[in-house]
């Protein structure tokens, strides 16, 4: 796998602070989530072809199939 590009980011501090909240509630580092982010915006607008994992569902999970 290639190393990841590193660049400067400025942010408004309120949406650093949005953001880092946001990341703990979902256990990753602002960094992590700020790719998850990017990478889910890129495939919703059709610009990246594939997700590495898939989005968590809004559906409850369905019921079991009986043999």
């Amino acid at each position: 796998m290639p190393g990841k590009k590193n660049f400067p980011l400025r942010i408004d501090p309120k949406l650093y602070e949005v953001l880092e909240r946001w990341a703990a509630d979902e256990f990753r580092s602002v960094n992590a989530h700020l790719e998850y982010l990017l990478r889910e915006a890129a495939y919703r607008a059709g610009r990246l072809q594939q997700r590495r994992m898939p989005p968590p569902s809004d559906e409850p999970n369905p019921p079991a199939q009986e043999e």
